[in-house]
């Protein structure tokens, strides 16, 4: 990090906004709609009918999820792949060597050893982890091989030009492997088919059937639903997602157990782990500090040997991935000075190198089987267009009640120094999500809220490091705690352009958004367009549904995903049932300024502000209804002609809107004790949201009564050790119980399931029921003392589990609870 003077670089010129009405002809608006709705299988005629026949309501639903995780090797440095590679880089090497001939500053050698020595918890994240090549099965050895192909639908292209990094050879000899955990993970299940000489043919096509569901694109682990589930009351409608997010993140700690042992990686000195965390480990960006951003691509960008066919060419997509983050980065410098955020030349440069793709979060997909039918029927009329126009115009009104998501079922705790207050530091990539208006807003509030003020007067850090901390020290100045900082810190959307809307209906407006900004150096045409709420088109994905990706750590899964995936799906049908009403585009115009007028507040809950400004005057007429049940508005005193909102009373006024405008949706769904729960979440968020019992957890573990009484990088580093200890465990515990239950009813139906399950289920249980075998098991499990044995049975059981699951979508798939292919985020 360093910090230079503005007029020193030469930075883009960039647009000033310019004002834009939504496109198209306005008496055209709802007609379209209600034909579009028509064809999709509403029934407007007649409006008792209504609430049953919308999209996304009853019986309609299926759900998936993606999950990113944290991985981890623990161990000494010298057994560790990461500290090793980095001393063995020619990158260090040539560092030591400039350095002693004077070319370069000693500094720099000094604090890459400064990284490699200091870390007492010999725990490095994202390492790779190494092990002979001799400890894989047969076929996990032909997995392997099938993997390094260039092209796996063609391999007489022979390997990928990079196969040679993944082998080295031991002092003695042997033929060592070094591999991603993410990519280790789908090498055990393959190893856990390949190892059991006697092995039922269900549970082995369930096993390479998951190996598709294990990810190797990004820095961390990802996997997708192992199969779709159904949001129904009976299944308990967001619990069914919650459940089987719960048992893939169980068999992804059994098999990362089952790879320590099987495949010699604790007998190396290495202990790999997986867990949920959602920022970008503090010790991995003081590390990006210090080196150049190609070699940290070379340490942390994964390469893609799991979920596509040509995974170079993956590979080179997530390298530019990064260069497009960190250029962007630097380029929303630009858009600081011209929003009047930055007052004068000195700045400090935001690194060439950006970590925020290390960020983990969750995605849960729902798809609409109506809507998916329409589409496959040729006769229906209802096409690609009328999908479009109906999308956009769900994401804008959902986009509304998102800050009821925010701190409530997730949250991602962080701390930030006073040092850390630059605004071109803390700000992230909100310049590139709203206009210069509300990110002015926005600044002037945090910089009330947050601790960085003197005799009264906020004052931004001057710079120099040495100076900082000295101010810092003589003034008690603590910085800010932010409940959400994951949302602020990584691009999670992108502001339209003037010209180029990106949620107007119109067929091909994403493209149009994508040109705009690579000509402002924002973003690349390859790349899809951010969105919190992001439309899932049957063209290409197989169904017609919708992703949420504004979710970042889940405490529990029942509880706090299976809450979330609940109140997803009633504000997406709510958003139908409003269009049959009456809303249409023209509702919620397309311009950026009225975009970043209804994103300000989900970004001001992440930060935790009080309040938030809207025109007295919005064109936005979603908005002004949802404002006028909105108790203690005021105007303005310090904007003329702003409303100031208070972000708790606007949140509340949301739950009147659901409790007023959706009582037959919550009624069918049976969502009356979601709705009450969110209640308590908003009213009491210590005790009841994700966000305060997260933070209460983090404290406890450290021992303190305060996040701004603990030094930041204290509370992060902890914050990280209670993700990787306490919650872990926790989380793994839940899962577990989830998974006896699920095989409780496995017990109960024995009688009724086909003789395949059954012979599978005598072979692994040995005369045991599914729950008598669970109890002997667990406490060996959640105390990862279990056998290789007990392991390879456990995880036989919950591909017998997964394989019982798919038999019942795939037998009901003409009952209204079957379940349609929503599957991976992508």
């Amino acid at each position: 990090m360093s910090f230079v003077r503005l007029h020193e670089v030469t930075m883009p010129e960039l647009p000033s906004p310019r004002h834009r009405t939504t496109s198209g002809e306005p008496g055209q608006e709802p007609a379209r709609l209600r034909l579009a709705l028509t064809l999709a299988g509403v029934c407007l005629e007649r409006p008792e009918t209504i609430a049953t026949s919308l999209p996304f309501s009853v019986g309609d639903v299926t759900a998936g999820a993606e999950s990113e995780l944290q991985a981890v090797v623990a161990g000494d440095r010298r057994q560790v792949d990461l500290p090793l590679i980095i001393e063995q880089s020619n990158y260090f090497a040539n560092m030591m060597k400039r350095a002693a001939s004077g070319e370069t500053s000693r500094r720099a050698v000094a604090d890459l050893e400064r990284f490699l020595a200091d870390n007492s918890s010999n725990v490095w994240e994202n390492s790779w982890v190494r092990f002979p090549l001799k400890r894989l099965s047969a076929y996990a050895r032909q997995v392997l091989e099938r993997d390094l192909l260039a092209d796996k639908n063609n391999p007489a292209t022979g390997q990928r030009a990079d196969a040679a990094r993944f082998f080295f050879h031991a002092a003695d000899g042997t033929v060592m492997l070094r591999l991603p955990i993410s990519y280790l993970i789908k090498l055990a299940l393959a190893d856990l088919i390949g190892s059991q000489q006697i092995l039922p043919d269900l549970i082995r096509q369930t096993g390479i059937r998951l190996l598709g569901h294990y990810l190797n694109d990004n820095t961390s682990p990802e996997t997708f639903s192992f199969n779709v589930v159904s949001l129904t009351p009976r299944n308990g409608m967001g619990a069914a997602i919650a459940r089987e997010t719960a048992i893939r993140f169980l068999m992804t700690q059994l098999l990362i157990l089952y790879a320590n042992q099987a495949f010699g990686i604790t007998e190396h000195g290495q202990q790999a782990m997986a867990y949920f965390a959602p920022h970008p480990p503090v010790r991995q960006k003081e590390l990006n500090d210090h080196i150049p951003d190609n070699f940290y691509r070379e340490l942390f960008m994964s390469p893609c040997l799991s979920g596509w066919d040509r995974g170079e060419d993956k590979f080179r997509y997530m390298q530019l991935c990064h260069q497009v983050l960190s250029r962007s980065q630097l380029n929303a410098v630009a858009k600081l000075k011209d929003a009047g955020i930055i007052l004068n030349n000195l700045v400090v440069l935001p690194n060439v190198s950006n970590v925020s793709l290390a960020n983990n979060g969750t995605h849960i997909s729902i798809g609409s089987r109506r809507l998916t039918a329409a589409l496959q029927d040729s006769g229906s009329g209802f096409k690609a267009a009328h999908e479009k126009l109906l999308g956009d115009l769900t994401i804008k009104i959902s986009e509304h009640f998102l800050p009821l998501f925010v701190g409530s079922y997730t949250a991602a705790p962080f701390r930030l120094a006073y040092s850390d207050f630059h605004p071109e530091k803390a700000l992230g990539f909100l310049p590139h999500e709203l206009d210069y208006t509300h990110l002015r807003m926005l600044w002037r509030r945090w910089r009330k809220k947050a601790d960085i003020s003197i005799f009264g007067q906020s004052v931004t850090p001057f710079g120099p490091p040495a100076l900082d901390s000295f101010i810092s020290r003589a003034f008690g100045l603590k910085g800010d705690f932010v409940p959400d900082y994951r949302l602020v810190d990584y691009l999670v959307c992108l502001l339209s352009t003037d010209r180029s809307p990106a949620l107007n209906g119109q067929p091909g407006n994403t493209d149009l958004l994508r040109r705009d900004l690579a000509d402002m150096g924002v973003f690349d045409e390859q790349m899809s367009v951010y969105l919190l709420y992001k439309q899932r088109e049957f063209a290409k994905m197989g169904f017609s549904g919708f992703e949420g990706r504004h979710y970042s750590l889940f405490q529990t899964f029942q509880g706090d995903m299976g809450r979330a995936a609940d109140l997803q799906t009633l504000i997406t049908a709510l958003a139908y049932k409003y269009m049959a009403e009456g809303v249409d585009h023209r509702s919620i115009p397309d311009d950026p300024s009225l975009e970043s007028e209804r994103r300000q507040i989900f970004f001001a809950t992440a930060i935790g502000l009080p309040t938030f400004f809207v025109r007295k005057d919005t064109a936005n007429s979603f908005l002004h209804r949802i404002i006028t049940r909105t108790q203690g508005v005021r105007p303005s005193k310090r904007y003329p002609g702003y409303l100031r909102v208070q972000i708790h009373e606007y949140r509340l006024a949301l739950l009147r809107t659901l409790r007023e405008d959706a009582p037959d949706l919550i009624e069918q769904m049976g969502l009356q004790d979601t709705i009450a729960d969110l209640a308590q979440r908003i009213r009491e968020p210590e005790q009841y949201a994700a966000g305060g019992r997260l933070t209460g957890g983090i404290l406890a573990h450290l021992g303190s009564s305060s996040a701004l009484k603990t030094e930041a990088r204290d509370f992060n580093t902890g914050a990280e050790e209670y993700y990787r200890t306490t919650l872990r465990r926790q989380q793994t515990a839940e899962a577990f119980d989830l998974l006896q239950g699920e095989c409780g009813l496995l017990d109960q139906q024995a009688a009724e399931l086909d003789e395949p399950l059954r012979k599978a289920l005598l072979l692994i249980l040995q005369g045991q029921s599914a729950d008598q075998f669970l109890a002997a098991v667990r406490q060996d499990i959640l105390q990862e003392q279990a056998d290789i044995p007990t392991l390879q049975r456990l995880m036989n059981l919950l591909l017998v589990k997964v394989h019982h699951d798919q038999q019942q979508t795939m037998t009901g798939r003409s009952e209204p609870d079957a379940a349609a292919p929503v599957y991976r985020a992508g």
